[in-house]
């Protein structure tokens, strides 16, 4: 309107010089009015034909004047119809003829901002119409790609209206806002360890980054390639299709319109399913007291469910006892097989709830209440072990009863059997069974106690003759010690055994000697009164000890040799001995000489008086 009346204003000094009295008028005045008039009215024209668009902003075209009409059910016009544009004002300083005058230009929109982790939600005023059945438009050409944002291309290209496939990722975009209508949704994450199982409500092709696909013309459901073993029916379709896709999408970030897409996430990752709690455990405990006698103490404690156990325990009838039995199920969900456990049962939980947890029940009261299967040596009437051609042991498979204490003694073999039975039907439900474990029975305690009592009376009598060893060990310390103590006597009274011992040998032997000696004697001496006669032998065995006398009493007293030797002149004139006799006679007289002279060498005196001679009274013999 300011632009209107400057025109007005500058037509009117225009026109004005004509109707100015001839008095007043002058070359000045008439060429000064019609110069502020052009003036006025250019400045009029020319602030009718720029715009300036401030930075973040997008300047947006409404046409007044000088267009056609848009035809019936458009809104945006792309052809220079009057009414809402396709094309808008990029930030900056734009000039066209008239442009305020035919044009309403709108500066205050600002660029749309998709913030990190939210996707932009594009729904399209205007464009071609759904095609029947079809919830989404098709997603942009690729050969266009973002360039249908721009509203003349989308519109001169067969853009569809209403909410698009196409989205917009984080970061400044601009775009038509009479177009255009954006809202902020949050984008998808799959984490590690998951993947996500899409339920699709459009059939277009896909371009998910990791997961891309071509629309499909057909969009029949897959066969179940396993429905002969009892597999549940899981209606899953081709990716691209309308309905739960057979491929998931690997662990990212996604962006598209969640109303488009529901992503289930599966967590492929082991899960541990645990039964356990809700009963009463028993126990008999027992002591030993001061005097040695085993006592019983009855307890009770009662089990609580965890709030994060799959289910209670398991109660099972065996031998006539109910036993509560703990188990924990180790199961897992392959990323192939996430569709299926989304389309045949529903999530994670609804598998455990639905259909593991009773047949999990059901199978461990059928194993636990009934027979297991145990591999072992087969064996004849005789019970030895059965062997084939070649000589190896046969192995065969049977059935046996489940007793009670067999949850202890045989845990193993009914955790296997368990866990056989439990993988086909876990199978069913697109669920891999790991491992089946279970945990601590809660064995009636009556069941144990005589067991209990057997072998804490066994380790009683050990430790009983543990005690009398370590007794014995200490009094055979204490003894080594107090004989280390009296090492020194022990020493000194063995070697005197010792030599005690050697004494007794050397006496011995010497008394051997002796009587060896003697026995030879006794053999001469009877020898010598064969030869000699009694008589000879007994003179001439005195003589011998007179000998033996004299040598000793020599050896003892040299000194009555020597005077014996100085003082011999004295002896020769006084004795004689007559040695040519015969008979015992001479030895006699030898042996009275030697006497005499062992006499004299004791007593030194007078030379004693001339002995008178005596007559011989053998024939023949000589005097003294």
């Amino acid at each position: 309107m300011t632009e209107m009346a400057l025109v007005v204003v500058g037509l009117f000094l225009l026109a004005i010089p004509p109707i100015i009295p001839v008095q007043y008028r002058s070359w000045a005045v008439d060429n000064g009015a019609r110069a502020i008039g052009i003036i006025i009215i250019l400045f009029a024209f020319a602030s009718t034909s720029f715009v300036f668009v401030p930075d973040g902003h997008l300047g947006h075209l409404f046409r007044v004047y000088g267009g056609g009409s848009l035809t019936e059910g458009r809104i945006v016009a792309a052809n220079g119809e009057n009414g809402p544009q396709a094309e808008v004002f990029t930030p900056g300083f734009h000039i066209r003829p008239l442009l305020n005058v035919i044009y309403t230009v709108d500066t205050s929109k600002e660029e749309v901002t998709i913030p990190q982790g939210k996707v932009g939600v594009l729904t399209a005023r205007d464009g071609a119409p759904l095609r029947s059945g079809q919830a989404f438009a098709d997603p942009f050409p690729p050969k266009y790609g973002y360039q249908m944002l721009d509203a003349t291309t989308f519109l001169g290209n067969g853009g569809q209206r209403g909410p698009q496939l196409t989205v917009l990722t984080p970061g400044k975009w601009r775009i038509n806002r009479y177009l255009w209508d954006v809202a902020e949704a949050d984008a998808k994450e799959v984490k590690a360890g998951y993947v996500g199982v899409v339920k699709s409500n459009v059939h277009a092709d896909i371009d998910f980054g990791t997961l891309k696909a071509i629309k499909p013309e057909k969009c029949d459901l897959l066969a179940n390639r396993e429905a002969s073993a009892g597999r549940l029916e899981a209606p899953i379709v081709p990716v691209g299709c309308i309905g739960v896709w057979k491929d998931a999408l690997q662990p990212g970030k996604y962006y598209f319109p969640p109303e488009a897409f529901l992503i289930t996430e599966i967590d492929t990752r082991a899960q541990v399913w645990t039964y356990a709690g809700g009963y009463t455990r028993s126990n008999i405990a027992l002591t030993v007291d001061s005097k040695g006698d085993i006592v019983q103490t009855r307890t009770e404690e009662n089990v609580p469910v965890n709030k994060d156990n799959a289910d209670r325990a398991v109660f099972v009838k065996m031998e006539g006892w109910d036993v509560p039995l703990e188990l924990r199920i180790v199961a897992q969900v392959s990323p192939a097989e996430a569709s299926c456990v989304v389309a045949g049962v529903g999530t994670l939980k609804d598998v455990e709830d639905r259909v593991l947890t009773p047949s999990i029940r059901a199978i461990t009261r059928d194993v636990a209440g009934g027979t297991y299967e145990v591999t072992e040596a087969k064996v004849d009437e005789n019970g030895k072990p059965a062997l084939d051609g070649e000589g190896k042991p046969i192995f065969v498979t049977v059935s046996r009863p489940t007793k009670v204490l067999d949850l202890i003694n045989q845990r193993p073999l009914i955790e296997g059997e368990i866990e056989r039975r439990i993988r086909p039907e876990a199978q069913k439900s697109c669920i891999t069974i790991r491992e089946v474990r279970l945990g601590e029975p809660a064995i009636p305690p009556e069941l144990l106690v005589a067991v209990r009592r057997e072998q804490l009376a066994t380790q009683l009598a050990k430790a009983f003759v543990q005690e009398r060893a370590a007794q014995e060990k200490r009094i055979d310390s204490e003894k080594a010690k107090e004989t280390a103590n009296q090492q020194g006597t022990l020493v000194r009274a063995e070697i005197g055994v010792q030599a005690s011992v050697q004494n007794a040998l050397a006496a011995r032997n010497e008394g051997q000697g002796e009587r060896d000696k003697l026995t030879a004697i006794a053999a001469g001496q009877k020898s010598q009164v064969e030869v000699l006669g009694p008589e000879a032998t007994r003179q001439l065995r005195q003589f011998e000890l007179a000998l033996d006398t004299i040598a000793k009493f020599a050896n003892a007293n040299p000194q009555v040799i020597a005077a014996a030797l100085t003082n011999a002149s004295k002896f020769v004139p006084q004795t004689s001995i007559n040695l040519g006799g015969s008979g015992s006679g001479s030895l006699l007289d030898a042996a009275g000489l030697l006497g005499g002279l062992i006499t004299a060498g004791q007593t030194p005196a007078a030379p004693a008086p001339p002995a008178t001679q005596r007559a011989d009274p053998s024939p023949g013999g000589p005097t003294r």
